[in-house]
């Protein structure tokens, strides 16, 4: 543990090289002050999602607040958006390493969400050597050889920086303030603000932000009083600070007018955040047998749950002057075999036709390589247009039951998905405990979303006794079964056993996956949360 000239504050391990020029005694002292100021409401916030969901739980209906019924009526607007987040129809998003830093900035996306959240494994060195790589790049002197010698430096045009910072349920315990971890998002929110805020107001630009994970309205409020406090701490004028939030929880489904309004001047937009979508409403109502999904490649978008839910947030976010961002191409190309490129090129070509013709004002790739195929999707419906704000989808009429007609979802549950469920949840952690928290598997840019999708689902069949489709129940002994022939699959793919076993770690991950998936009774709500404990 390492004290450092700010009261109350000690890092349990000692800043190294560069990781000094942002853990520095006035930004730390400008984090901890978040965390003194607000720290104790997020704790509250944190123990109103696990109230409410008890509520669910035992029978209390999940529906549009009648509380705030006059928010949804009103007649209000957020601000128009700045400049350069105007036409935002294609966003690449990635970890904060510096060659993916680069790479996304120079893909040709019109904006590029820099993660410190699901992509990224929260290894003290990814997350603070993040902020340094961030700085650089908006000094424009990130540069980046690597092993093999190439270099990679930034074009003349490059994307405009969004961040994203972990949710509230995360703390970070390599900053420890008054005796206890720092909160993530504290920490990187707070970071990214205290050095980067007036650098990017002096070039055009502006602090903007990604929210995940939101379940309510009241915990966009403490977001807005974080940056309306950050705003006056830092010279900043109002609304200085935008923000555009991930609609990734079945509950923030419910609120999106609510989530919009108390951002206020600080609210940019809302995201289609589909892949944790899916993990939450399996976890919100895991008790309940109409809720059982099936195979996970079954839920599309298109399916009725789904559609209620992108296209409320379009009519939502059209009505109020917000973009609406759609959901995250996970699929990536693959530059050995032509016809799998073709087909994951074409997957994205009919995933962001639909987007861009429902109303969207833009989108999310995972790889520089699909950039093109999105924006032509976008360019088609844009045209010279910076979005289609003005389309208001009055048409659109969702309602509570719409959102929760999860039981309309059509296809099977089957051998096939239950061991893609397993075999991707092992080699997901197994990455992630390596550092590396987006991963490249069976042509899927797998993160913690979806992941959490896999884990869940093995969890809810087998809580569920959910037969297979040769008529075989789902029990832990058939997923443990599974779990040895798969682990030996991915043994044979990677024809190396002694890297396998000593930096695979296939028994840990094994077990970590098993914790989270074959937990009984008692439902994980984040299977990073001990996985985070296993790291250093």
């Amino acid at each position: 543990m390492t004290t450092i000239e700010t009261p109350g504050v000690q890092l349990t391990q000692a800043p190294e090289g560069r990781q000094r020029e942002v853990l520095t005694t006035e930004a730390l002292t400008f984090v901890a002050d978040l965390e003194r100021r607000f720290g104790r409401r997020r704790g509250e916030l944190l123990d109103a999602r696990a109230e409410r969901r008890a509520r669910w739980a035992a029978g209390e209906p999940l529906e549009f607040l009648p509380e705030t019924r006059e928010i949804r009526e009103g007649d209000w607007s957020v601000p128009p958006a700045p400049r350069d987040l105007r036409d935002r129809r294609v966003e690449i998003t990635g970890p904060v390493d510096r060659k993916m830093i680069i790479n996304a900035l120079n893909s040709g996306a019109r904006g590029f969400m820099a993660d410190f959240e699901d992509s990224l494994s929260p290894t003290w060195s990814n997350v603070a050597d993040g902020q340094v790589n961030l700085i650089d790049a908006i000094e424009g002197t990130i540069e980046f050889t690597g092993p093999d010698g190439r270099e990679y430096r930034l074009g003349e045009e490059t994307a405009t920086l969004l961040v994203r910072p972990r949710g509230w349920h995360l703390d970070d315990k390599h900053v420890v303030v008054d005796g206890s971890p720092i909160s993530a998002a504290f920490l990187d929110a707070g970071l990214f603000l205290f050095h980067n805020a007036r650098r990017l107001v002096d070039r055009g630009s502006g602090p903007y932000f990604y929210l995940p994970k939101m379940e309510s309205h009241l915990e966009a409020r403490l977001w807005n009083d974080v940056f309306v406090h950050s705003e006056e701490a830092l010279g900043l004028e109002r609304g200085t600070i935008r923000a555009t939030v991930l609609i990734e929880t079945l509950p923030a489904a419910f609120e999106m007018d609510e989530i919009l309004y108390e951002l206020r001047e600080h609210a940019s937009g809302l995201n289609a955040g589909r892949w944790d979508y899916i993990f939450s409403t399996i976890k919100t109502f895991r008790e309940r047998p109409e809720f059982v999904l099936p195979d996970r490649n079954d839920v599309k978008m298109t399916v009725p749950f789904m559609r209620a839910y992108a296209l409320l947030l379009v009519r939502t976010c059209h009505r109020r002057g917000a973009h609406a961002m759609g959901g995250m191409a996970a699929l990536i190309p693959s530059r050995k075999d032509p016809e799998a490129n073709q087909k994951a090129i074409e997957a994205v070509r009919a995933d962001k036709e639909r987007e861009a013709g429902d109303g969207f004002d833009g989108t999310w790739v995972a790889h520089p390589d699909v950039v093109a195929t999105a924006m032509a999707e976008f360019d088609k419906v844009l045209g010279d247009r910076p979005n289609q704000i003005d389309r208001q989808r009055d048409d659109v009429e969702v309602t509570a039951a719409d959102l929760l007609d999860v039981a309309a979802t059509p296809g099977s549950i089957t051998e096939a998905g239950l061991r893609n469920d397993v075999n991707v949840g092992i080699q997901y952690i197994s990455s992630w405990l390596r550092g590396n928290g987006a991963a490249a598997i069976y042509g899927l840019m797998e993160d913690a979303a979806t992941a959490e999708i896999a884990r869940s689902q093995v969890w809810q069949w087998i809580r569920h006794g959910a037969t297979l489709e040769d008529g075989r129940t789902v029990t832990p002994e058939l997923v443990s079964r599974l779990a040895d022939e798969e682990l030996e699959r991915i043994r044979t793919e990677i024809g190396d056993d002694e890297w396998f076993e000593r930096e695979g770690r296939p028994r840990e991950s094994r077990e970590l996956f098993e914790q989270v998936a074959l937990s009984g009774e008692e439902f994980v709500e984040f299977l990073t949360l001990p996985a985070y404990e296993r790291l250093p």
